[in-house]
């Protein structure tokens, strides 16, 4: 089960660098003596280039070494066979400059289990695993506050060492747009959403695959029509609005339509009887990920979303005197906006196909309306089927009404972000002051695009130790060069062969806004409990993304990312737990054929290799982009594609 922070003293960014910088540059100066003394002593021409002399003194590229399959540690119920037949070449990746052999000159101990000679795969009822949202383990927690459907990752006992299989047929999504309408019937092999909601039009099943018409079970026009309808209340098209989040999402169809109004939108629901809800949004090429509202804080910082919104979500929003409307609140911008469609909007007109009274929908609208006034919200209107709320700029005249109790107390704690497995709170979450009641609080952010590259205003306050402009400026400058240095690398990057992409320690958010270009998005992780905490501005730059302990598992079903950048993070996590385990984690995730980038010093990478070599990947290990003389290097892997079997059917 997964623990809380311990209160250990927290990990710094520096601390790490410090710990990265074990070996220096005079390593590649003993590499050229040793070579200028062979040279001394035989007839051989010097070299004229630093490559050169890498190459010269065996830094050539070497074939891995293989052995025959071994016994898990922790054997799932039965074993299943595979395939290593590749559906395409993406094998034999490109890569320049060329690759060199860092094995044995660079070695590091690393934490990380018994080492097996190869990685064998799962068994198949292992292909839809959620290691810490699995549904055997859930149901031994309580069904108070939703508690059995949230985190409980496995102990460490309960990890299994094994490769998570593809199903029979597994093929390559659709690229984007296509893949907002389409996906395989054989990636996701589930028929009951399309029964369970075939009058909302939620997905339909033709043939090999499955269609998503845009339906929901508020908007039976489709999910644009009803957007139109959202923008008739609210501005959609200026810009002002980038970041929203969907709570309890369904397949994620409004995220998916507002996609082309250049907002974005983090969606989520829970693991629950509706089937794949969440896999079906991630193989549609929309941002999801599986969440619910419980008992414990969202993963996402304080004044996160310009817009929240709920579509019949089925959320007890007055339950527990309003803590699910205090969450929202939390991560809402000042200025943002909360959206409800369904029970009890408009009961008077529904009231009779609900299935329930006039009296107690009636309550139920009384009882929202009585939690948005004391968080000091404003009810901008209700139309139709639609009810809008808006958060006040500041708590400059909250403040002055708190004093006649007609609000709800303001959080003790200042620790607003600090939210990994933390319980919800029934209190206001604090906004920074103001000097005056027009002042948005925390600082007013730009539009977007423009958004991208301002410098954010938690930046601008100082609220980040040790990040100032300079350095945000800097930083994107750096990305600017490393993507430029991933195109080479990894040539179909730019080529629209991707489109769910994360970024595990995600730092200021360049990784993303150097791709807002390409049509991707970037689910951009921080690592939870680590310094400095940068999520807040990630999402100020109009970008979206969550906290994470990599010692534990992410909250997606397999096979949901087609590329996975991994920046320092084995130098951050290499003491904290199995890093064999995290890289099992990002197998789990990554489809087939889909490449992750390490970034890290070559110790550590050589390390990871010499893993990733055991679990069907092919790496190859290169120079940083500003030349062989840097101490960190990058790792460039491919999954490669095979399946599962199941017995008796043929692939």
């Amino acid at each position: 089960m997964a623990k809380e922070y311990d209160g250990s003293p927290k990990i710094t960014q520096l601390e790490t660098r410090r710990k990265q910088l074990t070996w220096i540059l005079g390593v590649s100066g003993l590499c050229i003596l040793f070579y200028i003394l062979g040279a001394w002593q035989s007839t051989t021409p010097l070299p004229t280039t630093q490559s050169e002399v890498y190459t010269r003194v065996g830094c050539d590229n070497q074939s891995s070494q293989t052995g025959n399959p071994p016994e898990m540690a922790t054997q799932p119920p039965s074993s299943s066979s595979s395939s290593s037949s590749s559906s395409s070449s993406v094998s034999s990746l490109p890569l320049q400059p060329a690759p060199f052999d860092f094995q044995s000159h660079h070695q590091l101990e690393v934490k990380d289990s018994v080492e097996p000679d190869n990685y064998a795969p799962c068994s198949m009822n292992f292909s839809e695993y959620t290691p810490c949202q699995y549904p055997p383990r859930g149901r031994k927690f309580p069904r108070e506050k939703l508690r059995y459907r949230e985190r409980h990752c496995p102990t460490k006992e309960e990890l299994i060492n094994c490769l998570i299989p593809a199903p029979p047929n597994y093929k390559r999504p659709f690229p984007w747009p296509q893949s907002r309408d389409y996906a395989w019937f054989a990636n996701i092999p589930h028929k009951k959403l399309s029964v369970e909601k075939a009058v909302q039009n939620w997905v339909q099943v033709e043939g090999d695959r499955l269609r998503f018409p845009g339906g929901g079970t508020m908007f039976p026009l489709g999910a644009d029509a009803y957007i139109d309808n959202i923008n008739e209340l609210i501005p959609l098209s200026n810009g002002a609005i980038r970041t929203a989040v969907d709570t309890g999402c369904g397949v994620a169809s409004w995220g998916a339509f507002l996609l082309k109004r250049d907002i974005i939108a983090m969606s989520f629901a829970p693991r629950d009887t509706h089937e794949a809800q969440v896999w079906f949004a991630l193989e549609r090429g929309v941002p999801a990920m599986i969440g619910v509202m419980g008992a414990q804080k969202q993963p996402f910082p304080a004044r996160a979303f310009d817009m929240a919104h709920c579509s019949r979500c089925l959320i007890p929003w007055t339950d527990h005197d309003g803590m699910y409307l205090t969450e929202v609140d939390r991560i809402l911008r000042p200025g943002g906006y909360w959206i409800l469609s369904g029970p009890p909007i408009n009961w008077k007109q529904y009231w009779k196909g609900w299935e329930r009274t006039k009296e107690d929908l009636k309550h139920e609208q009384d009882s929202i309306e009585d939690v948005a006034r004391r968080l000091c919200w404003k009810k901008v209107t209700e139309k139709g089927d639609l009810s809008v709320w808006q958060k006040p700029l500041n708590h400059f005249g909250c403040s002055r009404r708190r004093s006649m109790a007609s609000t709800m107390p303001l959080c003790k704690s200042n620790s607003s972000d600090e939210v990994w497995y933390k319980d919800m709170e029934n209190c206001i979450t604090p906004l920074p002051e103001v000097s005056n009641p027009d002042e948005i609080a925390g600082g007013a952010l730009v539009n977007w695009p423009e958004r991208a590259f301002a410098v954010p205003p938690r930046i601008l306050r100082g609220s980040v130790p040790g990040i100032t402009a300079e350095t945000f400026k800097e930083d994107n400058e750096v990305w600017k060069q490393r993507l430029s240095y991933y195109k080479k690398l990894v040539s179909a990057l730019p080529q629209g062969h991707y489109r769910n992409i994360m970024d595990m320690n995600a730092g200021l958010g360049g990784f993303a806004a150097a791709l807002s270009k390409i049509p991707v998005w970037v689910m951009n992780v921080v690592p939870a409990n680590i310094e400095p905490n940068t999520l807040g501005i990630i999402y100020e730059r109009g970008f979206i993304g969550t906290y994470q302990d990599w010692c534990e598992a992410f909250s997606t079903y397999p096979r949901t990312y087609d590329l996975i950048h991994a920046g320092n993070v084995f130098s951050i996590y290499q003491d904290r737990c199995d890093i064999s385990y995290i890289l099992l984690e990002m197998d789990r995730i990554l489809r087939p054929e889909g490449v992750v980038i390490f970034r890290d010093v070559v110790e550590v990478l050589v390390r990871v290799r010499s893993i990733t070599d055991r679990m069907r990947w092919e790496s190859h290990i290169v120079d940083h982009e500003s030349g062989p003389f840097n101490p960190e290097k990058i790792l460039v892997a491919v999954k490669t594609y095979w399946t599962g079997n199941i017995e008796g059917q043929q692939r």
